[in-house]
């Protein structure tokens, strides 16, 4: 029997967080499809992501706050095994699409399984985990989408219009990774888990994220100009203006008392701002890049 417990750290909305890598890939797709563009994104965001989400909580076993749940339901036993159905629909899904899409979202499935599982836990290896998480959450996660859109194989993962903005996404996601970690300090050394911010130490993850959050936006405007969409730069340095505000409050706070505010309430605050703008950026995007308000005489 399935446990409102269960539903519930399978965490669906949280996956709101990483749609900005499916909206990018979306506005760079050449060959756009409704049907394809349904299919990729249940596979991803009803299916792939949740069923990482109920994996990784049945082996963490968290007692404090996590992503997406500031007081997570006891794990009972079924959560590994509605996971492991949620992961199999995924590929289904994908598998609609083409195999070889399929397989980019068994590789992803395998590697999120290798993160958690204690065999091998890639999660209590601080820099191991931060560069794995960002490249699969973002450059991954973008090709493994254009893909999908595109109806496209494994090859385009070293095309050069995929590997650029690609690995932008990576740089967004290096520059949060550690935030995520940044309440979670108790939890992680209790579990013998050394996280980036961790290591780094509450201000320390404050300062790293911060270089990381300069060198995102200094990347994605010699993108945008060297596309030739200066016009964009406004809007995407429009959509940055309340996630860097909103960030330097925090930091400002957290140097006065970082027991307090390093919390799980100021970082689930972070993610829902950075998703709300860089949703609604990279659906202006997708509009102007695509042009496809003029199909419908908009």
């Amino acid at each position: 029997m399935i446990t409102r417990s269960s539903v519930r750290h399978l965490r669906i909305p949280f996956s709101l967080f990483l749609l900005p890598v499916f909206l990018f890939a979306l506005a760079l797709t050449p060959n756009l499809n409704g049907d394809r563009l349904l299919l990729v994104f249940l596979a991803l965001h009803l299916f792939l992501y949740p069923s990482s989400n109920g994996y990784n909580s049945f082996f963490d076993r968290d007692e404090e706050s996590i992503g997406g749940l500031k007081h997570p339901p006891k794990v009972t036993p079924d959560l590994y095994w509605l996971s492991q159905g949620f992961f199999l629909i995924s590929l289904i899904l994908g598998a609609m699409i083409s195999l070889g899409f399929a397989g980019m979202l068994l590789v992803y499935g395998l590697v999120s399984m290798a993160y958690s599982h204690p065999r091998i836990r890639i999660k209590k290896y601080p820099w191991a985990s931060w560069i794995i998480a960002g490249f699969f959450q973002g450059y991954f996660t973008f090709a493994m989408a254009y893909a999908g859109l595109s109806d496209l194989g494994w090859d385009v993962i070293v095309k050069p219009h995929v590997i650029i903005p690609g690995l932008l996404t990576s740089l967004m996601l290096w520059g949060n990774y550690p935030l995520t970690q940044v309440y979670q300090h108790r939890e992680d050394s209790k579990r013998g888990d050394c996280t980036l911010s961790l290591k780094l130490g509450i201000k320390g993850t404050f300062l790293f994220s911060a270089l990381f959050f300069a060198l995102t936006g200094a990347a994605f405007i010699w993108y945008f100009l060297d596309r030739g969409q200066d016009q964009i730069i406004w809007v995407y340095l429009g959509a940055m203006a309340p996630i860097i505000l909103f960030f330097l409050i925090w930091f400002g706070f957290v140097n006065q008392n970082p027991e307090k505010y390093a919390s799980y309430s100021w970082a689930m605050g972070m993610n829902s701002l950075s998703a709300l703008a860089l949703n609604a950026f990279f659906i202006y995007y997708f509009l102007e890049n695509t042009q496809i308000q003029q199909v419908f005489g908009y």
